[in-house]
């Protein structure tokens, strides 16, 4: 049995979104593991210029885990993050508890459908778009959904976060 290209429809990214009832697009690419920014990697690969398809980075503070989500060409502002959780300081998560947290292996972490809830900031900039992307849980796939949804669906606050 050979591997679907179509598995996305079972990732918890996707299952979330269905059972949220928000309206979404797989995306599916061929992923390259050699890739050395797989966020930019899927802009390229899906065709859709940088700043609209995000990633997702888990932070660690004194309140433990949280995320942003910040557009692939840019970095993650760790004040501003700090700022707009309300501590006064984070610091990158180890990708071993980032995984652990998530129940997705980096490169493939979405901001949707974790395995543990955790508060969740989405750049601003994604409000100037219609459409945004983000990993579809899983290294090759992404999804495309509207900001609002992707607010709706991470219960995230928006701020400033990126630079």
């Amino acid at each position: 049995m050979g591997k679907r290209r179509d598995a996305a429809a079972g990732t918890p990214a996707t299952s979330a979104l269905t059972r949220l009832g928000l309206a979404f697009q797989v995306h599916p690419y061929d992923h390259d593991p050699a890739a050395a920014s797989y966020g930019l990697e899927a802009a390229a690969a899906l065709s859709v210029p940088p700043a609209q398809v995000f990633k997702t980075l888990l932070v660690e503070g004194d309140r433990g885990l949280a995320v942003g989500v910040v557009p692939v060409d840019r970095q993650l502002d760790l004040k501003a993050v700090a700022a707009a959780l309300g501590v006064k300081k984070v610091a990158m998560a180890q990708p071993a508890d980032a995984e652990r947290s998530s129940g997705m292996v980096v490169g493939g972490i979405s901001p949707i459908g974790q395995k543990r809830a955790l508060s969740t900031v989405v750049d601003a900039s994604a409000l100037g778009f219609d459409t945004v992307y983000v990993s579809g849980g899983r290294r090759g796939i992404d999804v495309s959904l509207s900001p609002a949804d992707l607010v709706t669906a991470t219960n995230a606050r928006v701020a400033s976060i990126a630079r």
